[in-house]
């Protein structure tokens, strides 16, 4: 399955406020489903020693594809295809590691 293909079908789960018509709500998911991945993280850190179980990942993977889906919701709102955002990132990525630029800060380096 592809981005677009994956964007579609979420869609048909997307159940909240004037969907269509809502950015904020899917971006307030995504603050929190990514929360729910760092203190996954965290927990290893703290409880396992930094061990990734078999149980752990499959935590994990879960809560990476309701990351994945907010992120969705947040483009098919914008009216952006997730294929485009995943090219643009790679451009910009791949424009910035020939450039030297992947360390550092800043948007625009």
């Amino acid at each position: 399955m592809d981005f677009n293909e994956y964007q579609k079908k979420s869609r048909k789960t997307a159940q909240y406020p004037n969907k269509g018509d809502n950015f904020i709500y899917p971006t307030l998911g995504l603050a929190g489903e990514s929360g729910e991945v760092a203190e996954k993280i965290k927990k290893i850190i703290r409880d396992d020693g930094g061990m990734v179980s078999n149980d752990k990942k499959q935590e994990i993977l879960k809560e990476l594809g309701d990351v994945l889906w907010y992120v969705a919701q947040i483009a098919t709102e914008l009216k952006l295809s997730l294929n485009k955002v995943a090219d643009f990132n790679i451009e910009k990525l791949y424009s910035r590691k020939k450039r030297g630029k992947i360390s550092g800060s800043g948007d625009n380096r």
